[in-house]
């Protein structure tokens, strides 16, 4: 069955999301969420995680970690196996307690604002789903790893490193002065989420931390298209699905489309120039078809060849035509090979 990579390697830092089964509720009362924060602490024992921020709602959670180590899937089994193998024998239970897989988006940690961004995200989570209502704290929330950023180190669960989210808001200390910045910054932001404009601005930055696979910069984008292909390399074609095979798929096509530009002494802005129907699509188009596994979509926009359809098309015509000035382009490309 296709499933999503697991992208593991040393410092990584990732946003995780795991349901309930059916959407179905994962604590029955505190003593749950207790008996959950306890299994984090203790996976961190046992992996070396370092857990910056949390949050629990009613049927999923939320954590932002760093894995020192590449053991995040060793790691979350685990974790979700032991809380479920607890539940269940709390109340008697038998089966999945989490719904599939769990999400863990990466995050680009060596850049500012993106690991201050997801954390923004989680802590704001209980207000988003109507946790928190207008008008009341949001350190009110007690299953969220907020109201401890607001208390000092001695009184925190161990495994729970404000520091980095702190540093992140102009260098700020774990002291008393940084830890009441942070409680006014967090305040605001709840504050603002509830203005008709600041709901819609959050929604829109808070896109990519629900949709995406990864949050960062290009070359982040690049060095983990880099591990999927090494993740990826001697499995079936299927074994793997989602948005970041389909982004490592165009990125592969996008190295075979340079190379049949120079194989035809052509460039993008040849392509821009040229007719839909242009021979030389027809045969790049063939070409990328051929090696890449690219959708005929990303093939038609790339070749600026309008309707997808032409692709099919371009694919047939240049496997029966004798043309010679045809045969001759498709030889230059066949001999990169």
């Amino acid at each position: 069955m296709a499933r999503k990579p697991r992208i593991e390697f040393a410092g990584a830092v990732y946003h995780i999301t795991s349901r309930g089964d059916r959407g179905e509720a994962i604590y029955e009362g505190d003593e749950d969420r207790e008996r959950f924060l306890g299994s984090v602490g203790e996976v961190c024992e046992r992996t070396g995680w370092k857990v910056y921020a949390f949050v629990l709602m009613t049927n999923h959670y939320h954590l932002l970690l760093e894995t020192p180590e590449p053991n995040l899937v060793v790691g979350m089994k685990w974790l979700q196996g032991t809380y479920t193998q607890r539940f269940n024998r709390r109340y008697n239970l038998r089966g999945h307690l989490f719904q599939g897989r769990y999400k863990a988006l990466l995050i680009d940690g060596e850049e500012p604002g993106y690991f201050l961004q997801v954390s923004n995200y989680i802590h704001l989570n209980p207000m988003r789903a109507g946790l928190v209502q207008r008008g009341k704290a949001l350190h009110s929330y007690r299953w969220s790893s907020f109201p401890f950023y607001l208390l000092p180190g001695s009184k925190r669960m161990g495994w729970l490193c404000v520091s980095r989210v702190l540093g992140e808001l102009g260098g700020r200390q774990d002291d008393r002065k940084g830890r009441l910045v942070y409680a006014e910054y967090i305040e605001g932001l709840a504050k603002r989420y509830f203005q008709k404009q600041g709901r819609r601005g959050f929604e829109e930055e808070w896109k990519l931390i629900r949709r995406g696979w990864y949050l960062g910069g290009e070359n982040f984008r690049g060095r983990l298209l880099e591990m999927v292909d090494r993740v990826m390399h001697g499995k079936q074609k299927g074994t793997y699905l989602g948005d970041e095979i389909r982004a490592h798929d165009e990125a592969q096509a996008e190295k075979v489309l340079r190379a049949g530009l120079r194989a035809l002494k052509l460039n993008k802005h040849d392509l821009e120039e040229m007719a839909k129907g242009a021979v030389e699509k027809q045969v790049l188009a063939w070409w990328l078809r051929k090696e890449t596994v690219a959708s005929r979509k990303w093939i038609s926009q790339r070749l600026s060849m309008g309707d997808a359809s032409r692709v099919t098309q371009a694919a047939s015509l240049v496997n029966g035509d004798k043309d010679i000035t045809l045969i001759k382009l498709r030889k230059r490309l066949e001999d990169i090979s």
